[in-house]
């Protein structure tokens, strides 16, 4: 089977059929995939290394699929928080590219496609977490690191099993500018969510990413708005969170980069329900051979998912929840066999697995962070998820 570009098809019109298989949509290229050639669940951890055996196998793995009759065959699918734990990476038999404005999203799901809810459970409750914080707070004022990204679950029981392809009708409608994905995951169920951080956009020698730290809640009144986004860019806590994230970016880029392009001062951007201080990142490989994914493992965990320096941060992490993120935190997306592609922050997500959901949401704490306030962040950046639900 082969992969089919641009198309125009009536899969576009059935929003429903677009969930059986991996969904991926962005302002750059939105795709589509059907069956299953090979999946691919070898840890990352050395997935930066062009040499290395990771993406070695990836190339056989392509060159395989080209035996088959695949022409131009991609790799999809979602990379865990830590690296060192099993991919959830797959080669589709085929898929197609669509422009996403093309994409017919009905903007309201029927009430009986919501899901009745039994139960809601905060991992952890609202005062373990925000002594998780208080503990952040005193290690970086310490001097033990700089910056660490904290997250809590909530975890969702209901009556009925969840039919995600509406509930992913509701993510993208209620949150068009996203870039959206819903990953069919091996154990059953599905990834779903609506990510507002590009990791790493790649087309030809050039590349691109779009890392977020700091934000606020929007406001419904537009002066309030205003005010909040300007209290946002003013704030010497969040400009130097940010800065933590795009100098390690640098640093960490420049030694792959013939040209790079990092602002010093961070830009403003929305989603529905945050402000966030965004930085554009542009340059051109120094090396031909990289890949969409070389550089998405290069710089995956950024200080933007778990803090700086990262040892630290990834060590705090594990002593602070009292949970495993798995691929909350982690990446996904797509990567062809040209080196094209482009991965997005697994942020703004949950998994569904039949009448089981949890969802995901952090906070970067650094030395003046309240923890009261960081539980706020957290439930406002829930919000994405749980109005989906109808649950807001």
């Amino acid at each position: 089977m082969v992969e089919t570009l641009t198309f125009e098809n009536p899969l576009l019109q059935d929003f429903s059929a677009l969930c059986r298989g991996f969904l991926f949509t962005s302002p750059w290229r939105s795709l589509t995939t059907q069956g299953c050639f090979t999946t691919i669940t070898t840890p990352v951890k050395d997935g930066a290394a062009l040499g290395g055996d990771f993406q070695q196998q990836l190339q056989q793995h392509f060159a395989s699929a080209r035996k088959q009759g695949i022409a131009n065959p991609i790799l999809v699918g979602a990379i865990p928080f830590d690296v060192n734990q099993p991919s959830a990476l797959f080669i589709p038999e085929s898929y197609q590219t669509f422009n996403r404005a093309d994409l017919n999203v009905p903007q309201t799901a029927p009430e009986e496609t919501l899901p009745h809810v039994r139960r809601r459970t905060a991992v952890p409750d609202h005062d373990a977490f925000t002594s998780m914080v208080a503990q952040a707070v005193a290690a970086t004022q310490r001097g033990d690191l700089d910056k660490v990204v904290l997250s809590r679950l909530m975890d969702i029981a209901t009556e009925q099993p969840v039919d995600t392809a509406a509930l992913m009708q509701r993510i993208v409608a209620q949150n068009p500018n996203s870039y959206h994905f819903h990953l069919p995951l091996p154990e059953g169920g599905a990834l779903v969510g609506a990510s507002p951080e590009l990791m790493l956009r790649k087309q030809g020698r050039d590349f691109s990413s779009c890392p977020l730290a700091g934000s606020a809640r929007r406001e419904n009144d537009s002066q309030r708005d205003r005010a909040a986004g300007e209290t946002l860019m003013n704030s010497d806590k969040d400009r130097h969170e940010h800065k933590l994230v795009t100098d390690a970016m640098r640093e960490t880029l420049q030694p792959r980069s013939r040209l790079l392009s990092v602002p010093t001062v961070p830009s403003l951007i929305t989603t529905s329900t945050l402000w966030h201080l965004a930085t554009q990142i542009d340059g051109e490989v120094l090396d031909e051979q990289e890949n969409a994914l070389s550089l998405a493992c290069l710089l995956h965990p950024t200080p933007a998912l778990s803090g700086f320096p990262h040892q630290r941060a990834q060590r705090l992490i594990q002593a602070l929840e009292p949970f495993e993120r798995q691929l909350f935190g982690g990446i996904v997306g797509w990567c062809d066999d040209q080196g094209n592609g482009e991965w997005v922050v697994t942020i703004r997500c949950g998994t569904v697995k039949g009448a089981r959901v949890q969802l995901f949401a952090g906070a970067g704490i650094v030395a003046d962070s309240q923890p009261e306030s960081e539980w706020r962040e957290t439930g406002v950046k829930l919000d994405t998820m749980l109005r989906a639900f109808g649950l807001q």
